[in-house]
């Protein structure tokens, strides 16, 4: 029997529900006898309820799900404080009954083996770090028993996956440079737990298993070699019977503009995501070619199919690709001027198909959207430059549509206080928007090697429509054109990811695209760091700022190991401990610059006080000081809200969302005079 698995959002809620359906795929008489199962079954059964558990708590966070490979159980954590204490459950799904023995709190990733009665999970330290990974099997009594593996480093953090063809479970030790990892084999538990490479400093691997396999996506050229100065990423593979070995052997190396930067397994398709030049990007190989390979070789050696997209700004975000022999990929598509879009790309036939586009009602009352027709070519629709025509084939016009008629999004580059190009993408409505004259707002982060999130938003049209102007700094620190961005503005360098922002608000102005006293700025959790250190060097330039979760006193979170991210933060700030590392830190720290008696802009600082990432002390300490240092008529307009059952990330439900949306709105279109 087949389960369709699926969850969505019930009319009038909050939350999501997790459910399944029994299924056909057999012909004939079968497809008779199984649409006779499914007719006596074919209600839908409920498997999770994220809405029950926020009406009993007040809160809910689920982590992980993951449903036994007989499907008869579905193991999954909660959150119920916001504070990220997962507390891990059993639910057998015959009788929709938790097993109330196998309740463990601190759990944060979990994997079944493929007897669907032993399974896997981390647990974490005091200081919310995943360390430890113990096995249980159902019906046993002992849940707490001899851990299988531990990790006594506290800058390492255990994670746990399995395979994409469910053969094998890899524990995953990752400091935020460096990894080790160990396999498991799924179905013969027996054989223990094995070491794949022993760490190095500045080393990363990432595995996957394929017929024998392992291939390993890793930025080391050749193993063992010390902090890989390039951060490129390479494909490399070794026999199963030879996990130990220090011999991989290169399938697939980068090439001048192409950066592998993570991968996907099939039985018959290996999907890379690739940044190419500048752009994100996914192609598929077929593993024959990969299977076969005898020497490595580059990207476009290996008759590469480029998953058609249409535009090179768009976001790609995986869809459910659980199943290892598919050869159709999902994948959520959008644009800060497209919609969602969740799109089939059958690998196999090298053609794709438009499943859903999300919806969008009253944009424009007197501007139609762009949609399909017969005036606009294949290429011009599908916004691919005519020297990727090689790599694709199109089996028809597919009816994906944008709001580029009523939206201009471009992309630019701003030159920094060193030279460096920061791209920097502005969204604004071609009808409301005045040069000059607009308000706006600039979104920043740079930490991580994260990129900002710029796909399809509804809650910006609202600010588009009355004129804003919205925009997205991609300085050094977070993600970005190469894999050198991450490095260039972390550590003794985070200055650069600071001077690159305050670059971007004031090429705004200088543009014409805001109004000089009309910039706000809106920066989340680290993002917070970038957006207050700017307003502390350039207190004029910004006129309004969102500070969410904000991480604003790092030399005095830094100096307390007893955080959860204390030591995992040493490798992306420095260690204060060390005292070129804390002169250094102490020169950008917000708290720690806030400039005597300086007018500055009206804020709005929002924590959570269960957030275990940034205390919520972080907010309130920064908002006194404002208010002590500041000129008395400006720190009166800094306003601290605090979301007193919440955590890190929020509420978390749909209508919450709206409701956080609108107050930030409300705060942007007041102290700017903008409504």
């Amino acid at each position: 029997m087949l389960w369709l698995y699926y969850q969505y959002i019930p009319e009038g809620k909050e939350f999501p529900v997790l459910c399944r359906k029994l299924a056909a795929e057999s012909k004939g008489w079968m497809k008779s006898v199984s649409n006779y199962v499914i007719g006596v079954s074919k209600k839908e059964q409920v498997l999770l309820d994220w809405n029950e558990i926020a009406e009993r708590y007040g809160y809910v966070h689920v982590g992980t799900c993951r449903v036994s490979p007989d499907h008869n159980y579905l193991a999954y954590t909660v959150d119920v404080t916001g504070s990220e204490q997962f507390v891990l459950q059993i639910k057998e799904l015959r009788n929709d009954r938790v097993l109330p023995t196998l309740e463990v709190e601190g759990v944060v990733s979990l994997e079944w083996a493929q007897d669907s009665c032993t399974f896997f999970y981390t647990l974490s330290d005091q200081n919310q770090r995943p360390y430890r990974v113990h096995c249980v099997k159902l019906g046993s009594d002992s849940v707490h028993d001899v851990p299988l593996f531990v990790e006594n480093d506290s800058s390492f953090c255990v994670d746990i996956a399995s395979t994409k063809d469910g053969k094998f479970i890899t524990v995953n030790s990752n400091s935020r440079t460096s990894s080790e990892v160990y396999v498991i084999n799924a179905a013969n538990l027996q054989t223990g737990i094995q070491r794949f490479c022993k760490r190095v400093s500045g080393v990363q691997y990432f595995l996957e298993h394929h017929h024998g396999f392992f291939y390993v996506l890793t930025n080391s050229h050749n193993v063992g070699e010390e902090s890989p100065s390039s951060g490129e990423y390479y494909l490399a593979r070794c026999p199963v019977e030879n996990l130990q070995s220090t011999c991989l052997q290169n399938i697939i190396v980068p090439s001048g503009d192409i950066f592998i930067q993570d991968m996907d397994m099939f039985n018959e398709h290996l999907v890379l995501f690739l940044n190419k030049e500048g752009s994100s990007s996914i192609c598929s190989v077929d593993m024959r070619t990969i299977i076969n390979c005898e020497e490595q070789m580059k990207i476009d050696e290996l008759n590469p199919w480029f998953f058609p997209l249409p535009s090179d700004m768009c976001a790609i975000t995986p869809g459910s690709n659980h199943d290892f022999t598919r050869s159709v990929y999902r994948a959520v598509v959008s644009s800060p001027v497209m919609p969602d879009v969740i799109v089939d790309y059958d690998m196999s036939r090298r053609m794709f198909s438009v499943i859903h586009q999300e919806e969008v009602i009253d944009v424009s009352h007197d501007t139609k959207c762009h949609s399909n027709n017969e005036e606009r070519s294949r290429n011009e629709l599908l916004g691919i430059p005519l020297k990727k025509e090689r790599y694709i084939q199109i089996n028809e016009v597919q009816r994906w549509s944008d709001f580029a008629e009523i939206y201009s999004c471009e992309e630019k580059e701003v030159i920094s206080h060193d030279g460096a190009r920061i791209p920097i993408t502005i969204l604004f409505s071609r009808k409301a928007h005045k040069k000059d004259q607009s308000p706006g707002i600039l979104h920043g982060y740079g930490a991580y090697g994260e990129v900002l999130d710029k796909s399809w938003c509804g809650d910006r049209l609202s600010l588009l429509d009355r004129g804003w102007l919205i925009a997205f700094a991609d300085v050094r620190g977070g993600g970005g054109p190469d894999p050198s961005w991450h490095k260039s503005g972390s550590g003794m360098s985070k200055l650069n990811s600071i001077n690159d922002f305050i670059s971007c608000g004031e090429y705004l102005v200088s543009e014409g695209y805001v109004h000089k006293h009309q910039l706000g700025a809106i920066g989340v959790s680290a993002g917070s760091l970038l957006v207050a250190a700017a307003i502390n060097m350039h207190p004029e330039l910004f006129r309004a700022a969102i500070l969410k979760v904000p991480f604003l006193d790092v030399c005095s979170s830094l100096l307390d190991p007893t955080l959860p991210l204390t030591v995992l933060d040493y490798e992306e700030f420095g260690n204060p401990q060390l005292r070129a590392h804390f002169d250094y830190i102490l020169k950008y720290s917000p708290y720690d610059n806030i400039p005597e008696g300086v007018c500055c802009p009206p804020m709005l600082v929002k924590a959570s006080l269960n957030d275990s990432r940034v205390g919520v002390w972080e907010a309130a300490k920064w908002v006194a000081k404002i208010r002590d240092k500041t000129c008395t008529r400006c720190s009166s307009a800094v306003i601290l809200q605090t979301n007193m059952s919440g955590g890190h990330f929020g509420e978390g439900g749909r209508f919450g969302q709206c409701e956080e949306a609108a107050y930030e709105y409300a705060f942007l279109m007041k102290v700017l005079g903008k409504s």
